[in-house]
This record gives C-alpha cells, sequence and structure tokens, in this order.
C-alpha cells in the first residue's frame, strides 16, 4: 500500500501560508501507532486532528468507522475538503461533539494535545469516563511546546501515564487504565464575576459573570484586550448603539465578554455572538445563563459569520485573535475584518481592539471604510470603523 501523501492536505478555509502547513510529525506519529495497534477502525476516536490529517491517513490504510472531534469549524470544513481532495468519501468517519457518542467503546484514543492544561484535563476526563475500560490514549505534541505537568494532569485520569521517545521533535504519551468513575459529576465550567464599573464610564452593567469550558481562550478570565475595549465603548461615542432593535454582532466571541456586557447594557438590543470553537460557543452559551440572557442573545458556531446575512449588523464588536494555532499570524485578524466589513450596513461601526504593533487600521480602512483611533495603550489599540455605503 502507498504511504499517504500529508503534502496534499489543505488548511483551507483556514489561512494558508507557505510556513503554514496542514499536518506536523506528530499527526504521522499517531497514525503509525494507531496502525501498529491493529485497533477496527469502529474503535478508533480522533481529538483534534486540526484539519484531518490524522483521519484522512487512517481511512487511505483502509479503516472505517473511526469517529473524530474537531473544535474548530475552520477544520471540520477543511477536513471535507480534503475529503473530496483525495476521492475517499466520508463512509469512513463520523463527526461528533466531545461526548459520549464520540468515546463510548472506543480502545483507542488519538489526541493532538491542545494548548492549555484545562482543556487536556476536560479531554481526559471524557476519555477516562466514557471510553471502553481498557482504553489507551495516546496524545502527541511538538516536544517543545511540552510539558512534565502534562503528564500529571493525564496521571488523575489514568493509572499509568508512559513517556515515549522522542521522534522529529514530536512525542508521545500513553496513557493506559482510564480511573472510571461514573458517579462524579461532569465538569462544570469555572466561573468568574467581573466587575467592569469604572468612574467616568457610560458602559457599565456592574457586574456580569463569565463561563468557560477547558478549551476556552482566556478561561473565565476578562482578558486585557477585552477590557480595554469596554472601556473605550464606555468613553467613546457609540451612535451604532442607539434606537431599539439595534443589531450587534459580537464576531469572534469567545467566552461572549462583549456581547453579555452590551446585551446588559441595552437591553432592546438584537445580539449574536460567534466563534468558529465548539468550546467557545459551550462557554459563551454558559455565559450567556448566567447573566440571564440565554433568551436574548444568540450564540452560533460559524467561520467568520460565514451564515449570517450581508449587511445586517448596526454595530460589530471585534477582538481578533493574533495566533494560528502556536504560530503568530495576522491572517486570521485579518478574515474577521473582510467578514465584519461583509457583515456591516452602510453606515454601520465596528469596534475593534487589537495589539498596537499590528497593522489592523489600515486593513480595516481598506476593507471597511474611514477608521479612527479611539483609545491607546501601551499595549492595545481601539479603533471605530465606518463602513462605507
Amino acid at each position: 500500500m502507498p504511504e499517504f501523501d500529508y503534502s496534499r492536505l489543505r488548511r483551507f478555509p483556514d489561512v494558508e501560508a507557505p510556513n503554514l502547513q496542514a499536518w506536523d510529525a506528530t499527526d504521522e506519529l499517531l497514525v503509525q501507532h494507531a496502525l501498529d495497534a491493529g485497533v477496527p477502525g469502529a474503535e478508533i476516536a480522533v481529538i483534534g486532528d486540526e484539519y484531518g490529517a490524522i483521519t484522512l491517513a487512517l481511512a487511505d490504510a483502509g479503516l472505517h468507522g473511526i469517529r473524530v472531534h474537531q473544535d474548530l469549524v475552520t477544520g471540520r470544513r477543511a477536513l471535507a475538503n480534503n475529503v473530496a481532495e483525495f476521492g475517499l468519501g466520508t463512509s469512513s468517519f463520523a463527526a461528533h461533539e466531545l461526548d459520549a457518542n464520540l468515546l463510548s467503546g472506543a480502545r483507542l484514543v488519538l489526541l493532538q494535545l491542545p494548548k492549555t492544561l484545562a482543556a487536556l484535563d476536560e479531554i481526559a476526563d471524557a476519555v477516562a469516563r466514557w471510553a471502553a475500560p481498557d482504553a489507551v490514549l495516546v496524545a502527541g505534541g511538538r516536544v517543545k511546546h511540552m510539558t512534565l505537568t502534562q503528564n500529571d494532569v493525564l496521571a488523575r485520569h489514568f493509572g499509568a501515564v508512559q513517556p515515549q521517545r522522542a521522534a522529529r521533535k514530536s512525542r508521545l504519551l500513553v496513557a493506559s487504565d482510564p480511573l472510571r468513575d461514573r458517579e462524579k459529576p461532569l465538569p462544570a465550567p469555572e466561573t468568574t464575576t467581573h466587575v467592569i464599573s469604572r468612574d467616568g464610564s457610560g458602559f457599565s452593567p456592574g457586574e456580569f459573570v463569565l463561563c468557560a469550558y477547558g478549551g476556552a481562550f482566556a478561561g473565565s478570565k476578562l482578558d486585557i484586550g477585552t477590557r480595554v475595549l469596554l472601556d473605550a465603548m464606555g468613553s467613546g461615542a457609540l451612535r451604532a448603539s442607539q434606537g431599539a432593535g439595534v443589531r450587534v454582532i459580537d464576531l469572534g466571541c469567545g467566552t461572549g465578554a462583549l456581547a453579555a456586557a452590551f446585551a446588559l447594557q441595552h437591553p432592546d438590543a438584537v445580539v449574536i455572538a460567534t466563534d468558529r470553537s465548539a468550546a467557545a460557543v459551550r462557554s459563551a452559551r454558559a455565559t450567556m445563563v448566567a447573566n440571564g440572557l440565554a433568551d436574548r442573545v444568540e450564540v452560533t458556531l460559524d467561520d467568520a459569520g460565514s451564515e449570517l446575512p450581508d449587511a445586517g449588523a448596526d454595530l460589530i464588536l471585534l477582538n481578533p485573535p493574533f495566533h494560528l494555532g502556536a504560530s503568530v499570524h495576522e491572517g486570521a485578524g485579518r478574515r474577521l475584518i473582510q467578514a465584519a466589513a461583509r457583515l456591516l450596513r452602510p453606515g454601520g461601526e465596528v469596534w475593534t481592539v487589537f495589539n498596537s504593533h499590528l497593522d489592523h487600521r489600515r486593513a480595516l480602512t481598506r476593507d471597511v471604510g474611514p477608521t479612527e483611533q479611539v483609545v491607546r495603550t501601551p499595549k492595545f489599540t481601539v479603533t471605530r470603523s465606518i463602513r462605507r455605503g
């Protein structure tokens, strides 16, 4: 059987660039471990397969019935695109959320290590809780990003954790003997109460609660950029917020801080919070419930608002990421700026906060319209852009 050609994999619709590829050596090590183990495809679950490299390589080797969970919508769409490129069809695997349907009866779980320990703890708990009693979790990552604390997290949920020899700057951790406790409550989201009321700020609902499940960026903390944007919106002339029925989108909402704060301050607004991360969306929905906003704020899983109508928003709140995985890259932010331009009505506003060293103001002026600086701190810049007609 010819070897799987990883070089044909693409990241699309995620950002593509010469220094960004759709697989790494960890994917290949995980695939080889699975093939050597000889476990049937129907007893394999794959978690964190960013663009489908693991799933498709196993399908190409003849395995069927693989279950896969990808957090990002872009990854899910990239997998579908790569399936078409390789002509494999979708019968070899089935997509799931991180739940019992993904893991029930699974004897081998392949995991690309997540960026945070909280996400790893949540995944390890799910595997120990729902997978087969003799399940083995094989977690892999790039050596430069791995820590001994990851071993400790796995040891909370498995009786044995064995690091493997590093190869090609990647390493596998093999966790076996799951410590099953079906009576243990499901992990609840981390919650933190924040006070954003400050002297001189008109954008102050007072206290609100942020909720976060394991994979959500910044956990339940209010990240610095979001706080800067909230303060700026309180002191700035936010014309687009005036009037009943104003349509607002928190684009790339994360745990939903901006959407929740705005909805509390503007009870007549129609607010949508959207993110490409399933963990973020799950967290944002919990945030809305915690703040009594579940019936007022719609939270959607989507890639850059692709399923929302053009020119339908009066106001967009934007705190774009500047990382793609472990790489610092402006591409993710630029995609959201372009999405904001599509989603805003003529004359609508986008309020953006970004690291001051980034050239987002030029991109906002080009793609959205006239852009002014509202606030600049030593680290962050807040701008207001008006959608040109």
